[in-house]
């Protein structure tokens, strides 16, 4: 969620970007598998088959996407599957920051380049023979896979810097994780229910797994230590980020001042802007802080004794508390003592 929000605030262009995903035949995945290091290889094969075809496309070698690539190493049933999420500018910019916008999109041809680095790069490294390498290019089904769009839209419609929050949900989609707890539920006898996508051959829509082969798929989607998952590439690296031309950043700026609410305005979310309210709000699309008679509620104490806290929830839980409206009307004090007597 954070990464997300920063990528579409601090990083990312005002330009128009596009959702590129990049996967590798079944053959080739033991191989990352048993070596976590190659997934490196994987981002920088991925990032160097843009930046070829869209410097062919440009006849320019001085020109630079900007790429962000997300690894993620699983698949819809929980298996190993390592492909790499981008979000790439749907066009390069200059040496000077001027943005040029893409004139075409061919993936296939993206695929093929991809698919004959990777297996050269492969072969270099000394993880695949050449015969082996000569025979997967000699495949006229690859099993390579490139495509290029949002999931939710045609391919010829990237998203557009007036889109924000359709870029960062894009952001969010990448960086996902493996499971969704409410896809995994336990069964009576102990055993671990999944649900998946319909499966091609059989159409079942789940499948039963044995605690410990559980533990054993989601464990191994475990980064190592100081793997980075999320990599930068050109003109979003660290190293050389883009300078956004004054005419780029100026049209930015009055598209977002155009499409900004008066409740994002308000004095109460500045308030809350940099507070868990605010990420609550986000990922929910509820305000936390908004009682149901329509008030709007403040922070008076934070409780953090557990003592305290469990006497709450217990009062809370009671059936004294349920029968009882807090916002019923009710006599004063002296009056109720009154009516005793």
């Amino acid at each position: 969620m954070l990464f997300a929000e920063k990528l579409t605030t601090e990083i990312l262009a005002p330009v128009p970007h596009r959702h590129w995903t990049f996967s590798i035949p079944r053959v080739l995945r033991g191989l990352f598998e048993h070596d976590r290091k190659l997934l490196g290889l994987l981002s920088q094969t991925a990032y160097a088959a843009i930046l070829k075809t869209f410097q062919a496309l440009f006849e320019r070698t001085d020109v630079r996407p900007g790429c962000v690539i997300s690894l993620q190493t699983f698949g819809a049933y929980g298996n190993w599957n390592p492909h790499a999420h981008a979000l790439i500018s749907d066009g390069v910019f200059s040496p000077e920051g001027e943005f040029l916008p893409l004139p075409s999109l061919d993936t296939s041809a993206v695929m093929q380049l991809f698919r004959r680095l990777l297996l050269k790069s492969l072969h270099q490294a000394e993880r695949l023979s050449e015969n082996f390498m000569r025979n997967l290019l000699s495949w006229v089904h690859p099993g390579f896979s490139v495509f290029a769009g949002p999931p939710v839209q045609h391919p010829a419609c990237p998203v557009e810097a007036s889109q924000p929050q359709s870029l960062e949900s894009q952001a969010r989609y990448i960086t996902r994780p493996a499971l969704s707890m409410d896809a995994l539920k336990k069964q009576p006898d102990g055993t671990l229910t999944l649900q998946t996508p319909p499966d091609p051959r059989t159409g079942a829509t789940s499948i039963t797994l044995d605690p410990l082969e559980w533990i054993h798929r989601i464990t191994a989607h475990i980064p190592e230590p100081g793997q980075h998952t999320r990599r930068s590439y050109g003109a979003y690296s660290n190293r050389c980020r883009v300078s956004v031309s004054s005419r780029l950043a100026q049209d930015f700026a009055g598209r977002t001042a155009r499409s900004t609410t008066e409740d994002e305005d308000s004095e109460f979310t500045r308030e809350t802007r940099r507070t868990w309210a605010r990420l609550l709000r986000k990922i929910f699309e509820v305000d936390p802080m908004l009682c149901s008679c329509g008030t709007k509620m403040k922070i008076i104490s934070v409780i953090t004794e557990p003592r305290v806290v469990d006497r709450i929830l217990r009062h809370l839980e009671s059936e004294r508390c349920r029968a009882r409206d807090p916002f019923q009307a009710r006599p004063p004090p002296r009056t109720a003592a009154a009516r005793l007597q």
